[in-house]
């Protein structure tokens, strides 16, 4: 069997075209304003996520993701940041994930949900075509299309998502779906998201679903007009997850409170694992106003191509 540098000709339209997405990218922020930044690879605590997949590295981990590093400059008064990281998750393969891949991430002073938004969409028409043909799915970017989770349930699963929020008898009842042995309202939520609402996203035009229960956005700000839900936001092109985005919280006794849950269900799980991050928790109390997003670079050359696989857009894929 041949090797990936050995097929690297088949590959070299697409890598030229993913270094131009990337000179295009910086510069979009450059000419915004923001600064480029790094931050480590390796770190002492990854995450505070439920199910997050590390990987260890010595005496710590491999970063899955640079947010609590970038926060902590935002807190030292970086001002507009960005990075294009490279991140690890434990995870298998897919035609759409590597387990080492590159995350683009991004924080704007401005801690306004709706106005992230408009920059995404300006960010992707300024470095993609006008339309993006993926996977078999034609995309146009004239439109954004613009949805909340409760929204979206009515719509694709017939249930009040928030009005059974932590009952699932009832949110299985109204969805006509019997509840699996040991799911619970959480485990249900994300099975109707993964099965019936997300294959509906980001096909004829790009989607943004808004607005998550607050239980499911461990790091963003409540919804000043709806206590339920979190300033979160998801976005989807040509059926694919590209980003996932926060109003960034920045109470320091609210973040405390939900890690200390996340990490009693995740060690009741899986054991176990790194110390909690207290200087991130200091840097929350002195967090700016701000909203951040963290965008999958590498499914966004997937876009740009219309490869088929991720492994199409990686110069030497693992």
């Amino acid at each position: 069997m041949s090797q990936a540098w050995e097929r690297l000709e088949d590959r070299m339209a697409a890598l030229r075209r993913r270094n131009l997405l990337a000179a295009g990218v910086r510069a979009f922020f450059g000419a915004r304003g923001y600064a480029e930044v790094e931050t480590p690879y390796a770190v002492a605590a990854p995450g505070e996520e439920v199910h997050l997949r590390a990987v260890r590295a010595g005496a710590g981990y491999l970063n899955t993701s640079p947010e609590f590093a970038m926060k902590k400059l935002l807190a030292g008064g970086s001002g507009p940041i960005f990075q294009l990281a490279r991140v690890w998750r434990d995870e298998p393969w897919s035609d759409t994930h590597a387990p080492e891949f590159t995350m683009l991430e991004w924080y704007s002073l401005r801690a306004d949900m709706g106005a992230l938004m408009d920059e995404t969409e300006a960010l992707l028409r300024a470095v993609l075509p006008p339309v993006v043909e993926c996977r078999g799915v034609r995309t146009s970017l004239e439109r954004f299309e613009r949805i909340s989770v409760a929204e979206a349930f009515e719509r694709y699963v017939g249930a009040d998502v928030l009005g059974t929020a932590g009952d699932a008898p009832a949110l299985a009842a109204q969805a006509g779906t019997a509840l699996r042995e040991g799911e619970d309202w959480e485990d249900l939520f994300f099975r109707l998201l993964l099965e019936r609402v997300e294959p509906q996203l980001g096909r004829e035009r790009p989607t943004f679903l808004t607005h998550f229960p607050v239980a499911q956005a461990a790091l963003a700000r409540r919804d000043p007009a709806d206590a339920r839900v979190a300033e979160r936001f998801e976005l989807f092109v040509c059926g694919i997850e590209l980003a996932n985005a926060f109003v960034e919280l920045t109470d320091a006794h609210e973040q405390r409170a939900r890690f200390v849950a996340e990490r009693a269900r995740r060690h009741a799980l899986y054991g176990p694992d790194w110390e909690m991050d207290e200087g991130f928790l200091s840097a929350v109390a002195k967090l700016p106003p701000c909203a951040g997003i963290a965008l999958g670079f590498d499914r966004l050359a997937m876009l740009a191509t219309g490869a088929l696989r991720i492994r199409d857009v990686l110069w030497l894929p693992g």
